[in-house]
Formats: C-alpha cells, sequence, structure tokens
C-alpha cells in the first residue's frame, strides 16, 4: 500500500524503533509523489526518509508526514563518459557497484555508507576516505508545493556531515562526475564492504555511526577510552565491536537509546574533554 496511517516507524528505520507516523507515504513514482505533495497542507511537518538508517524516532512517534520515495526515485544511469546520475532512493552500495562496473570513480567508498543517495546529499555522508559532495556536480530537488528544480552545487553550503540547504527543499536526484580507471573496480567494491563486515555489528539493529568524529580524532575512540563498550541502559547497548556504535539488543525503546547516547556524550566531555556532536537525526515526540 503507498499510504498507511498510523504506520509504527520501528519497520522502517534500522533501529527497529520508533512509535507511529500520522501517515506514511510510499510514492510509486515522482509524479505521485509531486501529486502528494500538492495536496499536503504546509502547515503539517513533512519528512523524507530512505532505508532508515541514521534516524532515531522517538517513542510517541510523529505528527506529520513521512515520505518513503525509494520505489520511484531508484535510477541510476550513466549520462555519458565521466557523468553518473543517480535516484535519491537508490542505496549507496548500489551506486558504488553500479560505477565500479563502469570503471568509474572514486565512488567505491559508498559502499561504506549505509543508506540512500538522498540521506547521503543531505549529511554529506563519507566513508574510507570519501565524501559524498565530493563528485557532485549538480542536485534536483523537490518543494513543498511540488516544485522541482535543477541546482549547481554553488547552491549549497557543505561541511563535515552537514549541508544546508535552500529552504524547504528535498533531494530527487544526483549527478555527479568520476573519472575512469581500471582501480576502480568491483573487487575494491567487494573488499571495502568486508572490512566494513569486519569492523562493524552489521547484523545487529543499529543506525550506523552515532557521533561525528571529533577535529582531529575519531568518535569511537574516545567512547571505548571511557570504556563503554559494552555498556547497556535498558535494552540499548553500546557495541563491543565498534564503539559509536548503539545497538537495539532486542527490547530498546528510542528513550533507552536516547539516554545511553546522552550518557556517553557526558562521560567522553568529563574523561576526554571533548563535546561529541551527534550524527544521528533525533525526531519525533516522547511518550
Amino acid at each position: 500500500m503507498p499510504m498507511l496511517r498510523n504506520e509504527p516507524m520501528s519497520k522502517h528505520t534500522s533501529w527497529r524503533l520508533g512509535g507511529p507516523v500520522d501517515t506514511y507515504f510510499r510514492p510509486e513514482s515522482l509524479d505521485a509523489l509531486k501529486d502528494f505533495l500538492s495536496e499536503v497542507d504546509t502547515s503539517v511537518p513533512v519528512y523524507f526518509t530512505g532505508l532508515g538508517s541514521n534516524l532515531l524516532v522517538r517513542d510517541g512517534g510523529i505528527r506529520g508526514v513521512v515520505i518513503n520515495p525509494n520505489k520511484a526515485l531508484a535510477a541510476v544511469d550513466r549520462l555519458d563518459d565521466t557523468h553518473v546520475e543517480a535516484g535519491a532512493g537508490v542505496a549507496c552500495t548500489v551506486l558504488a557497484r553500479r560505477c565500479a562496473t563502469w570503471g568509474l570513480g572514486p565512488s567505491d567508498f559508498f559502499a561504506g555508507i549505509p543508506g540512500t543517495v538522498g540521506g547521503a546529499l543531505k549529511m554529506n555522508a563519507g566513508a574510507f576516505g570519501g565524501e559524498t559532495w565530493d563528485s557532485v556536480t549538480e542536485v534536483v530537488t523537490i518543494d513543498r508545493h511540488a516544485m522541482v528544480r535543477t541546482r549547481p552545487k554553488l547552491d549549497f553550503e557543505i561541511d563535515y556531515r552537514h549541508v544546508e540547504v535552500p529552504g524547504e527543499e528535498w533531494f530527487i536526484s544526483a549527478r555527479f562526475e568520476f573519472q575512469q580507471g581500471d582501480e576502480h573496480s568491483l573487487k575494491r567494491v567487494k573488499a571495502l564492504m568486508q572490512e566494513r563486515q569486519q569492523k562493524q555489528p552489521l547484523g545487529l539493529p543499529s543506525c550506523g555511526s552515532v557521533f561525528r568524529n571529533p577535529p582531529g580524532g575519531f568518535a569511537a575512540q574516545l567512547i571505548e577510552a571511557a570504556e563503554l563498550k559494552g555498556y547497556r541502559i535498558g535494552g540499548a547497548m553500546v557495541s563491543d565491536k565498534h564503539a559509536n556504535f548503539i545497538i537495539n539488543t532486542g527490547d530498546a525503546t528510542a528513550a533507552d537509546v536516547e539516554r545511553l547516547i546522552e550518557h556517553v556524550r557526558d562521560v567522553v566531555a568529563e574523561r576526554h574533554g571533548v563535546e561529541l556532536d551527534l550524527e544521528v537525526h533525533i525526531v519525533g515526540e516522547s511518550l
């Protein structure tokens, strides 16, 4: 069903957590998305989500609309020798593999991002030394009134794990410029995915990295040095495999996770004098 009422967000987040959203909409096409947005009252909050990683929805849920455009915006096309266009709903791992088959890069780092192109654009996601906006030339966006725009990279303020988007707009697609080379191969993508598997608790519900790396350091190292690996609050636990991951051991609530996040920040600040900034986005209402 493309539209659901009082839909539990626990079904749509990688943490498997979150209360209900008033309306959950999964458009079949860009035209369906435009038609839907044009009918939503401008006073109603609208959120876009992809694979539900990098997102904590509180237990009280979301008053408003959540749109998942993964099906509608799932195309990846090679435009010419060096340019690729990818829809916002494309999984980053899919983009990495597709570019590798074309011998285009550097794009292999996308294999380390557990989300979609839209989410990666929103936060300038990165992995293995690469960042999303390094190769972006322009993007296509849609606003509350269903107006579609093509914007150059210069329209955005881009920083580490943060992008300022003009007004209330969401990403539809992005065009990337890569280079051709034998080093940009599926073998390289598979090696990075294997490295990620070895270092991260991928088989357990998490959001990916919880905190941004502070300047000149790594959040995981600070958390581990503060002896917080394995620390639990309720069903939420700091991963004993990668300290910048908080996992849902099976019966966690969003409140458990949020309390654990605050505990980790407090302890790291006390032990190391470093204030960790969140990479995960927290939305919704508490119970």
